[in-house]
């Protein structure tokens, strides 16, 4: 891995575009190690298709610009300024412009950041030719996510695809993978909840620690009442996503919150129309497959 401080390789590609799929966490329980590597979470989650497209270029400084797009293209949210990314490309001493997209809300529970961090870190090792494993720019990606505390688990499940049971903390731990959600995803979300606000308070950690379940997620529905069981022990329910989950419970529609973010996700065609009767649809898809390099252009 290179470090800042050294001089940046030459760029061998005009740009270079990657993607990386997000994840919904269903219940989790924070992990602190020695280092950054055994520090993040164990737990249960869905890595979705709807994550982030990452473009990088060579540039004489770094600058990055977020963009959450609408279905139709049009921006709905623009962001020029992201402390994870401007981390790992000074980390790997490179100066580049980083453009990110994506089309799920910010900061509500998708993990984008995590997403966004991958596909950086995975560009940025093509356009300059590092030379870095796959796992070497999981554990920057990861990394950043620990130091700026915007994520604990999401990077090591987007490593791969499917609804992901992460036995240990970091990207180097077990993770079990199941391919067996046939069932369409629905999600509606009721605005931000800012991962650095509940990582960083120890209170909310504590809370969150006594509720994780220690079961194993052995079926979808198994990991719905699990993840159901834990968004109400957490103590991060609103009074909003509360009643909206016992609506939920009322019609046997399998449902939880999306953490770290305020919403709700949920299994089956029905919770289609229940869920948009509440706010705009969000259908998700599970991802097959982690990062991947899209397009490089000389």
């Amino acid at each position: 891995m290179r470090r800042s401080g050294r001089s940046p390789q030459e760029p061998v590609a005009a740009s270079v575009t990657a993607s990386c799929p997000g994840h919904i966490s269903g219940y989790f329980r924070p992990v602190t190690g020695s280092g950054y590597q055994t520090t993040g979470s164990i737990g249960a989650g869905i890595v979705i298709t709807e994550g982030v497209t990452v473009r990088v270029t060579p540039a004489d400084t770094t600058s990055i610009t977020v963009r959450r797009l609408s279905s139709e293209g049009a921006v709905r949210e623009l962001i020029h300024d992201a402390p994870p990314l401007a981390y790992v490309a000074g980390r790997l001493g490179v100066f580049a412009h980083i453009e990110t997209e994506c089309t799920l809300p910010i900061g509500a529970g998708f993990g984008l950041s995590a997403a966004a961090l991958m596909a950086s870190v995975s560009a940025l090792n093509e356009l300059f030719h590092l030379g870095m494993t796959k796992k070497a720019c999981s554990e920057l990606a990861h990394e950043s996510e620990i130091v700026h505390r915007t994520g604990l688990g999401d990077v090591a499940a987007c490593q791969g695809g499917g609804r992901d049971f992460r036995r240990g903390p970091g990207t180097g731990a077990e993770i079990r993978r199941f391919y067996d959600l046939h069932e369409p995803l629905y999600a509606v979300n009721f605005g931000p909840l800012p991962s650095p606000l509940v990582l960083g308070s120890p209170d909310a950690l504590t809370r969150i620690s006594a509720a994780y379940p220690e079961e194993y997620p052995g079926s979808p529905e198994l990991f719905f009442r699990l993840s159901y069981r834990f968004a109400r022990g957490s103590g991060l329910l609103t009074q909003e996503l509360s009643d909206l989950l016992v609506e939920c419970s009322r019609e046997n529609i399998p449902a939880s919150m999306t953490m770290l973010g305020n919403g709700i996700f949920a299994m089956g065609e029905r919770a289609a129309d229940l869920l948009g009767s509440y706010g705009e649809i969000l259908e998700l898809h599970v991802a097959p497959c982690g990062v991947e390099i899209l397009e490089e252009f000389s």
